[in-house]
């Protein structure tokens, strides 16, 4: 580092020293180089395979003066963001790095000079900026022809082709492979200028890719021309480069005559390692950090939109609006694509933006009050175009405007800032370029939706509120929305049939009393669905003997590591069912006719809301209705034609004039069967979309097989607008009637209403899942993967949708509907007397019940097993049942072993059962969700067989950790420790006592949720150690609010190996379609280990909906996620891990095939302790103390650590066994052979003659090292750190050891990440959270990294003048930690944003002063940790426990949400704080006891001593007057503590409610 040991030093040195020493950090060290898409539906295998995320920026002049001063600030700046970016396996190829700026028209003046050409002008002329086939000169001249002669076809000339000097020594292998040629064309408009010149250019280029299109041979890379940009104003140069080289590859912009105004940049992190150069960003109107997760639904949705896209700009040339979406291009690049199609059609960027990427506009007071014209805007285009949704950070420009917006969650860091200069700076994090800050006048951060701009022709720099006011009066939205017509709820009157028909109707659409009296009795009774356990061991619909609904072979997708679940329960102000129905108008022109289509509060719809649809009196609109049923003298071949009809009537309905169809199966009868209602909807929908005409009209489904969430998502994903589930609601009804919903049952109106609620959070929770906010967003979005699904289905009703085994075909699927239709129709004409009894949740028995790979006879004898002395006959007898009961339930059972190619060797030739067993793991159960006794057993016994065990999410009892007096470590300490959502029990102490650290991305039994701990099994101690309340449910926030993309992964993965650098770092996955691609960033992410699990998975709480329907087998997202890492070359790099329903060998040798190294054993290792599989352990009531908190329970825990060593023992001796006759000598040579692996022969079931499992035995021969080694690699290395400068020291060294004081004094940048991390873990690792009683005072100049200060512990004091960016204090367990802006910067600091978002994450100790705002999602699941801050944005204090949070500034949205523990402190200026309250739980007072005024008073003098802040001094200088304006958040927990309790006061404290009244009045004391 240079001089950085010397005292002090300016934060210029530190900028250039850190940018030096890492000049591009990636996963595995440092730099070694320092000198055909023309279907209308989405492909969503093409989608999954191209996964990115990002780090962008801006630098403008609001002077608009060009100078090379903008391109070198945008290249440092650049370089500065490399760790935001990833690289191919040879780390050295970038996955994408570019720059958008103006035309450079001086440099290509000298150009045109050398060339004896005229000379280019700004105003007159465009350049292009063409990819060409670098090793095919011929096609490469072929395209340019085309390109020629789109030009002149658009009515321009060609005045020359230049090539762009390029220096290819700096490109990486795998990127040189596909490096194009690049050529800029220069065309000259003719006459033309403006916005005119820039139409004709896109015309141009539309021309060309479909004369490229035209010409393209078969299997030739489409991207073997791409055209960047054709513009007048814009030019783009981009590649797949790492940041640091794009400079010295692209030759132009180190070229003193290259000027520009403003430039974007951007910094790809993609989880495909491919290299695709078309993909590099930014593209030709923005840059785009994030994920788009409704992009399928989207594309289909546009596609069907092309048909009537018009606008008086394009009259006589409509055809440059065909094909604006592309399904063969990144969700970026589509999402580029309808943005600029917008613009070029006269919008300005800025509304275009609004109209993509809409806030969430409802539920927000900030709107409301400053700019209320938005919100008729974003009405208007709700019912035009539907939101891509996802995380986003978008920079943007037309070449006159530039700016950003954020999307509607804020789940993207976005901060700007303004210099005396008027210069504008926008960028992911500060520090990247290097300022003055005497020369900073202001800085701010873009919160949720939120928009900033800078028009380059005025000079104008716009926050959003005065943006959103200007777009939202350019046109009378208010007023044509008058013609717009809401329907809300209307009552029921549940008019029940006989029981009889009822029970008839419920059988033959295959009802079951599970249905009945678990699922509907919950909804209709409570609102809510039903929670279970212990995960799903029953058949998948493929393999299952007994008839499956549709619903049942599709798989919800969901989020993990590129995007972020979001969280529907804390956070649903950003989330919304409402349900825009019937034809749309005109995208691309606004008008009144617009806005006519219906809006349905939610997608659900009683008999007399239907009838009302039906009914509907309006120009132009009419509903008719299409039977969705057919004769059952067809048989099931009838099924196949009775599909065409339904298709051939709807878009004959469409054609003539209709506007809403309605699909009904009610001419059902004993001569008509249903169609399955989803694949009715699927067949309808894609027809539609495929004839564009799904946008004209309305398409609700009248059924009564659908009833239960999972069932509504899907009708809705495949394209339904709303359903009527008429047979659901009078079963509900019925259930009043006959008194099982309770002495006082509810209303018919009241049923209904809470069904529909409970319905209702359903879709939302699945929403969520992956990422989707708004109904309108994720209808139509073929958000699912199909399980066993053939061909011939997924091509006529759900095109697109993955389905890799194919399977059930119509004809089968046409069986399975008339089997449950004999079932209510029997031939025998009796009556059906009651409701079959599946047993899918429940095991049991008889004819119609399902198997249950956990049957009681499995689970009696592996006990008998293990307790017994000579227990191996009872385990080969378990083995024979598990083998047997495998072929009926998994994708496994499908499968055998190639015996009869391999020559078996004596059994002494096979490594020793002892080294198996070291690949042997627990799966994560946290103490809290099973007891103490279970957890403690678990851990003991795998230590004693050298496996490892896994804490779960909750933390792990400090015991546990204090070593042997022998020094080893203790045997009940549980080797992984894993780091989940809301960080449970997360301190410094517990990280730095691991092997492993386990990032839980998700969990199998309910992907894409949070953790779930019933509020009985929250005694004292486990509330204790998760730092919360007693009795207080524990429901983990569904969002990482440390992961929000891949480069979030790989912080946090930097962040734990920085606390640990011993400790390999895991991240655990669930198999789904695209877990391959995901898996490649994540090993790119610099992940030690990944571990994939199945979707059967245990738990001890979950809804039913996602413990049955999300996530798939493990066996393929093993294979996948096996094949594409040797693939990318990065199999290397990881251990894999595998987990999912393991019972014996077999699964362990099947894992080992596939390609796992180690594999992992959850519920089997409870039922080895003594579990019974009793199913109730959401209840507290655990018959056997495993999954219990009751002491009397906890007492009747039969385990021993033997009894689990057995079982591992008895495994171990089978994998041996089953080596030996494979004829290999160790697992090293088993495993990633999966061509060792063949059909099964002699299974006979039904539903798998079709199945095809070559996907399970693909093999790839690509060479790769032994597991072993890779088991026994050591953690990734971060090389050098900051951290380990200053460990260093001998003044730090010595305090450390002796507990006393050191000061150290230091610069620090953006690139000293997670700074302190390392320190608190050498503290922490000595003395504990909270042990330490010396002093490392650490004071430091500049911009801290991300995680600046995370993991903090008691005994350091560190002060920051300057900034910091995210996750500011993580996880902090102790500490004093100020940060303040520099004494010469000239701007208010309490106005100013100081620190990023989720600062204070998962804090269990410590303080923080900050003097100025930070960003969203403050304090979430905060503990203990104190904080004083100048402002907040949206969810500050959201889930927090305990501790105290002063904000003496504004603050954002939904404050408080979920908050069950600690203190808040508001201060009031404007009035307007209770707009801001989530009331759920908390309670808002005026501080009304001399123990709280204390608390704040004192609080906010240590923010002033720490930070200096004016804000405070002037507070505390009228402080009589000051504290009347603050607001006191108290949770229920805190009511009765003495800064809060109310008991001797004349006035008590209002609750929310009461408060609403009148807001700005004071609570009196």
């Amino acid at each position: 580092r240079g001089a950085a040991k010397a005292r002090g030093g300016s934060a210029a040195r530190a900028h250039a020293r850190a940018a030096a020493r890492r000049v591009a950090p990636r996963a595995l060290g440092g730099d070694k180089r320092v000198e055909h898409a023309a279907d209308n539906v989405a492909d969503l295998e093409g989608i999954l395979a191209e996964r990115d995320a990002c780090g962008v920026g801006v630098v403008a002049s609001l002077k608009n003066e060009a100078s090379h001063r903008v391109i070198s600030e945008s290249l440092a700046a650049l370089g500065c963001m490399e760790h935001r970016g990833a690289c191919s396996a040879d780390d050295d190829s970038g996955d994408g790095a570019g720059i958008m700026t103006q035309v450079p028209w001086k440099l290509l003046a000298g150009w045109a000079k050398e060339q004896g050409l005229p000379e280019p002008q700004q105003g007159t002329h465009g350049v292009g900026m063409v990819f060409l086939p670098k090793n095919d000169e011929e096609r490469a001249t072929e395209f340019k022809a085309i390109m020629d002669k789109a030009v002149k076809d658009a009515g321009l000339d060609v005045v020359g082709w230049r090539k762009v000097p390029v220096d290819h020594e700096v490109v990486g292998k795998f990127a040189a492979d596909t490096e194009p040629a690049i050529e800029q064309i220069i065309v000259d408009g003719c006459g033309l200028t403006g916005d005119e010149l820039e139409r004709k250019l896109f015309e141009a280029r539309k021309l060309a890719e479909s004369a490229h299109r035209a010409v393209l041979k078969e299997d030739e890379d489409p991207r073997g021309f791409y055209v960047c940009t054709l513009s007048g104003r814009t030019i783009v140069y981009k590649g797949m480069l790492r940041s640091v080289v794009v400079g010295m590859y692209f030759q132009d912009l180190v070229n003193t005559d290259y000027e520009t105004a403003f430039s974007i940049y951007h910094r790809r992190f993609s989880t495909n390692t491919t290299p695709k150069w078309p993909l590099a960003q930014p593209m030709r109107f923005l840059g785009h950090n994030g994920e788009i997760n409704t992009v399928q639904g989207n594309l289909n949705w546009l596609a069907g939109r092309e048909a009537s896209l018009e606008h008086p700009l394009w009259e006589g040339r409509e055809h440059v609006l065909s094909r604006v979406g592309d399904p063969g291009n990144s969700d970026s690049a589509n999402l580029d694509r309808i943005a600029e199609v917008l613009v070029r059609s006269g919008r300005d960027p800025e509304e275009a933006m609004m109209i993509c990427v809409p806030e969430a506009y409802r539920n927000h007071p900030e709107l409301l009050e400053q700019f209320p014209e938005a919100k008729e805007f974003y009405e208007f285009y709700s019912g035009a175009q539907e939101a891509w949704d996802g995380p986003a950070l978008m920079v943007f420009s037309d070449g006159k405007t530039v700016g950003a917006t954020l999307d509607r969650n804020g789940l993207r860091p976005a901060r700007f800032w303004q210099t005396a200069d008027d210069m504008v700076y926008i960028a992911s994090e500060v520090g990247v370029v290097q300022q003055d800050p005497a020369n900073t006048v202001s800085k701010g951060r873009l919160g949720p939706g939120q928009m900033f701009s800078v028009n380059l022709e005025t000079g104008v720099a716009r926050e959003n509120a005065a943006i959103k006011k200007d777009v939202g009066t350019k046109a009378p939205y208010a007023e044509w929305l008058q013609s717009r017509r809401s329907y809300s709820d209307s009552p029921w009157s549940g008019e029940v049939p006989e029981e009889a028909e009822v029970l008839k109707q419920q059988t033959m659409f295959g009802y079951g009393a599970e249905d009945v009296q678990m699922v509907l009795h919950e909804m209709a009774a409570n609102g809510k669905e039903p929670t279970f356990s212990m995960g799903d061991d029953i058949p998948l619909a493929v393999l299952s003997s007994k008839p499956h609904l549709l619903y049942d072979y599709f798989k919800q997708r969901f989020a993990q590591v590129t995007n972020p679940p979001i969280d529907p329960i804390r956070e649903a102000i950003v989330t919304s069912l409402r349900c825009p129905i019937g034809p749309e108008g005109d995208l691309g022109d606004a008008s009144a006719e617009q806005a006519g289509r219906l809006e349905l509060e939610h997608p659900f719809v009683t008999l007399e809301e239907l009838e009302r649809l039906h009914s509907i009196d309006r120009p132009g609109w009419g509903t008719t209705e299409v039977d969705i049923t057919w004769p059952v003298v067809e048989g099931a071949s009838g099924l196949a034609r009775a599909l065409v009809r339904i298709a051939n009537e709807c878009s004959e309905a469409v054609d003539g004039g209709k506007t809403l169809i309605v699909l009904t199966d009610r001419a059902v009868g004993a001569e008509r069967c249903a169609v399955p209602s989803l694949l009715a909807v699927g067949a309808a929908h894609a027809h539609l979309v495929a004839n564009r005409l799904r946008t004209r009209v309305g398409l609700v489904l009248e059924s009564a097989e659908p009833r239960e969430v999972h069932q509504f998502c899907t009708l809705v994903g495949f394209g339904a607008d709303a359903i009527c589930p008429y047979l659901a609601l009078e079963t509900s009804a019925a259930l009043a009637v006959d008194g099982r919903l309770g002495a006082d049952p509810p209303t018919d109106a009241q049923i209904a209403q809470n069904y529909f609620a409970a319905a209702g959070a359903g879709m939302l929770k699945v929403m969520s899942k992956m990422g989707i906010s708004t109904l309108a967003s994720y209808k139509g979005a073929q958000i699912f993967e199909a399980v066993g699904l053939a061909s011939d289905v997924i091509d006529s009703c759900f095109p697109s949708t993955v389905s890799r085994l194919e399977g059930a075909t119509l004809e089968t699927l046409a069986t399975d509907a008339m089997r449950l239709h004999a079932m209510g129709f029997p031939s025998t004409g009796a009556p059906v007397t009651s409701l079959a009894t599946f047993g899918d949740l429940h095991m049991r028995s008889g004819p119609d019940a399902e198997v249950h790979l956990n049957d009681p006879a499995s689970v009696a004898l592996l006990q008998e097993a293990v307790r017994s002395e000579d227990g191996q006959k009872a385990f080969k007898e378990y083995s024979r049942i598990i083998d047997k009961l495998n072929s009926a339930v998994t994708l496994r059972g499908l499968l055998r072993f190639r015996k009869e190619a391999a020559k078996a060797i004596p059994l002494g030739q096979v490594e020793p059962a002892v080294n198996i067993m070291k690949r042997f793991c627990t799966g994560a159960m946290s103490y809290g969700s099973i007891s103490l006794e279970a957890h403690s057993t678990l851990a003991e016994a795998m230590n004693s067989i050298g496996g490892k065990s896994n804490t779960g999410e909750g933390g792990e009892n400090p015991k546990r950790l204090k070593p042997q007096p022998d020094g080893s470590h203790n045997k009940q300490r549980s080797a992984i420790k894993q780091v989940a959502s809301g960080r449970f029990g997360v301190t410094s102490h517990y990280l730095t006592n691991a092997d492993q650290l386990q990032i839980k991305m998700a969990q199998g039994a309910k992907p894409g949720e949070g953790g779930q701990l019933p509020g009985k099994k929250v005694s004292p101690y486990i509330a204790n150690l998760r730092r919360s309340k007693p009795g207080v449910p524990l429901i983990s926030p569904p969002p990482h609010h440390d992961i929000y993309s891949i480069e979030d992964l790989a912080q946090l993965i930097y962040d734990l190996h920085m606390i640990n650098k011993s400790a390999k770092v895991s991240v655990k996955l669930v198999a789904e379609a695209g877990i391959g691609t995901v898996a490649s960033g994540v090993a790119k992410a610099g992940a030690d280990i990944i571990q994939v699990s199945g979707h059967d998975g245990g738990t001890g709480a979950s809804p039913v909906s996602s413990i049955k329907h999300c996530g798939g087998p493990w066996e393929m997202g093993l294979i996948e996620t096996h094949q594409i890492l040797l693939a990318n070359g990065l199999r290397d790099r990881v251990t894999v891990r595998v987990d999912g329903g393991f019972k014996g060998g077999r699964d362990v040798l099947m894992g080992a095939a596939m390609g796992a190294d180690e594999y992992g054993f959850g519920t089997i290792a409870m039922i080895a302790t003594g579990c019974i599989m009793a199913r109730i352990c959401h209840t507290n009531n655990c018959p056997v103390g495993v999954a219990s908190q009751r002491e009397e329970l906890r007492a009747r825990f039969p385990g021993t650590p033997d009894d689990v060593v057995n079982y591992f023992e008895f495994v171990a001796k089978e994998v041996r066994a089953g080596l030996a006759e494979l004829g290999m000598r160790s697992m090293d040579e088993l495993i990633g052979s999966s061509d060792v692996l063949v059909p099964r022969e002699g299974l006979s079931l039904a539903k798998t003659t079709g199945l095809d499992v070559a996907f399970l035995t693909q093999y790839n021969n690509e060479k790769h090292s032994a597991s072993s080694s890779r088991v026994a690699a050591t953690a990734h290395d971060l090389g050098s750190v900051l951290d380990d400068e200053i460990l260093a020291e001998e003044a730090v060294q010595r305090a450390i050891a002796d507990e006393g004081d050191a000061t150290v004094v230091k610069d620090v940048c953006n690139l000293d990440r997670c700074f302190g991390g390392r320190i608190a873990g050498q503290i922490a690792k000595d003395y504990g959270d909270n042990g330490f009683r010396g002093t490392i005072d650490l004071q430091l100049t500049g911009a801290g990294g991300q995680s600046f200060c995370a993991w903090a512990v008691d005994g350091m004091k560190v002060t920051l003048v300057g900034e910091a960016n995210d996750y500011v204090c993580k996880g902090m367990g102790g500490g004093n930690i100020a940060i303040r802006p520099a004494p010469t910067a000239p701007f208010v600091a309490s106005e100013a944003a100081i620190l990023g978002n989720t600062a204070l994450y998962g804090a269990t100790g410590g303080k923080l002063f900050a003097a100025g705002r930070a960003g969203e999602r403050f304090a979430v699941r905060n503990s203990l940790g104190v904080a004083v801050v100048e402002g907040t944005g949206d969810h500050c204090c959201e889930y927090m426990t305990g501790g105290t949070v002063v904000t003496l500034g504004g603050v954002g949205r939904n404050v408080g949400a979920g908050m069950t523990g600690g203190l808040g402190y508001f201060l009031d200026e404007n009035g307007n704080f209770m707009d801001r309250v989530n009331g759920e739980i908390v309670q808002c007072q005026r501080v009304v006891t001399a123990a709280g005024e204390a608390h704040l008073k004192g609080l906010l003098e240590e923010h002033v001593e720490r930070t200096g802040s004016i804000k405070a001094t002037e507070l505390l200088a009228d402080w009589s007057n000051s504290l009347a304006k603050f607001w006191q958040l108290v949770p229920p927990s805190e009511a009765s503590t003495p800064e809060a309790s109310l008991e001797n006061c004349e006035q008590g404290a209002s609750s929310l409610a009461e408060v609403e009244g009148d807001k700005v009045e004071a609570v009196a004391a």
